[in-house]
């Protein structure tokens, strides 16, 4: 019998597929799970994206390999895109298109860091930053937002965070699980710290900019003296319901998109060329399925924060973006129905995915441990069932 890597037998599994393979195997049962837990927008890829790819097919050209970092046209779009939308300069050699935001944001931990370098993240965070560091051989260093400021960590905790051995920053506006977003203001007071700190790059998790209520969303590389310091990651999975079809892509300085192409040439090679020609394709055509989608999002999370509210021991931000909630729910720590007592978020989530078959992540995944994950990418008629579900199984505990 053989041994599994240190590596990987030290590296936590994604706790947001963790808790959706719960939920499918409790659906496998035949048990009726509204699944809250997965990032995943709940409306199909808009249709003319999907005649994009069945054209590109029928054309019958795009069935090679295609090169490495992307399509030229499509880096082009992506370019074109940065310009009209973020009022970024990027050239086409800047941009690297890959399987996934995701894998993007791999690429660029394993070009940057060495042992021990040191990446600060902005917390709470997606599950993956932490994991994507440490297997790159660095080491997470988190500075926190609470609930009272929005999730936010401010500039002065990043500068007392900095060290000889930061390498890079993350963050993600709208932010993933909190849905905050960052005000010009406050990115500008960030950049400010990073620009006194000659060789620390920034990266700038730009996946939910779509979905922004705030009708304003601004890009760190758009901001004096940002471009060369500030790698945007972005993709089409949220705003254009392109989970599956796996495209994401970087802009960045040319040495890093280098170091990224040679990354992933060594990895993937090339993103699934049909799945390139349907981005394409969403980059050419308007924004209205998008604002559709943001619009029906924005009613969900209206609702939503009524119901929430309105269950007692929640306590719920008003995110400003994406598609989640993040309430504090440690009133319940301690409490118990008799059978179980909940210590923590996680036992949380697991009462309540086998009392009211609802299926949420815990917070701890995400660098807030008396939190949870709500993701409200799914019918108002399942929102509202769940809140009651909910409401129903918390009456059971001790209050």
């Amino acid at each position: 019998m053989g041994t599994l890597s240190d590596r990987i037998n030290n590296m936590e599994e994604s706790a947001t597929l963790a808790m959706a393979a719960k939920a499918r195997e409790f659906k496998a049962k035949g048990i009726d799970v509204i699944s809250l837990s997965l990032g995943e927008p709940d409306f199909k890829t808009p249709v003319h994206i999907q005649e994009g790819a069945k054209k590109a097919i029928d054309e019958g050209k795009y069935f090679s390999y295609p090169p490495v970092p992307g399509y030229l046209d499509l880096r082009e779009a992506i370019v074109d895109k940065f310009k009209r939308e973020n009022d970024i300069v990027y050239k086409p050699e800047n941009i690297v298109v890959s399987n996934g935001a995701k894998q993007s944001i791999a690429n660029v931990m394993f070009t940057l860091l060495n042992p021990e370098d040191e990446v600060i993240v902005f917390s709470p965070y997606w599950v993956s930053y932490s994991a994507l560091i440490s297997l790159a051989e660095g080491k997470p260093v988190f500075i926190e937002g609470s609930i009272e400021n929005d999730f936010k960590a401010s500039a002065e905790q990043l500068e007392a965070a900095i060290t000889p051995r930061t390498k890079a920053i993350i963050y993600s506006s709208p932010c993933n699980p909190s849905g905050s977003v960052f005000s010009k203001k406050e990115l500008e007071a960030i950049a400010e710290v990073v620009k006194r700190h000659e060789d620390i790059m920034i990266i700038a998790d730009e996946i939910y900019e779509h979905i922004n209520y705030t009708d304003t969303h601004v890009s760190m590389a758009s901001l004096p003296g940002m471009l060369e310091r500030t790698i945007t990651v972005n993709g089409f999975a949220k705003g254009f319901a392109m989970t599956g079809w796996r495209v994401g892509y970087i802009g960045a300085p040319t040495w890093v998109a280098k170091g990224c192409t040679k990354m992933q040439g060594q990895v993937t090679s090339a993103n699934c060329s049909i799945a390139q020609r349907a981005a394409l394709t969403a980059l050419e055509s308007d924004l209205g399925p998008t604002k559709e989608m943001a619009k029906a999002y924005a009613q969900r999370r209206d609702m939503v924060y009524d119901m929430l509210t309105g269950l007692q021991g929640f306590k719920a931000n008003m995110p400003q973006g994406a598609f989640y909630f993040f309430p504090d729910i440690s009133y319940y720590f301690g409490k118990s129905n008799g059978d179980i007592t909940i210590e923590n978020a996680t036992d949380f989530c697991m009462y309540l995915l086998e009392e009211a078959h609802v299926s949420l992540v815990t917070g701890a995944a995400f660098g807030a441990p008396n939190c949870i994950r709500l993701s409200y990418a799914a019918s108002e008629e399942n929102l509202k069932e769940a809140i009651k579900r909910i409401a129903a199984a918390l009456s059971k505990l001790d209050q």
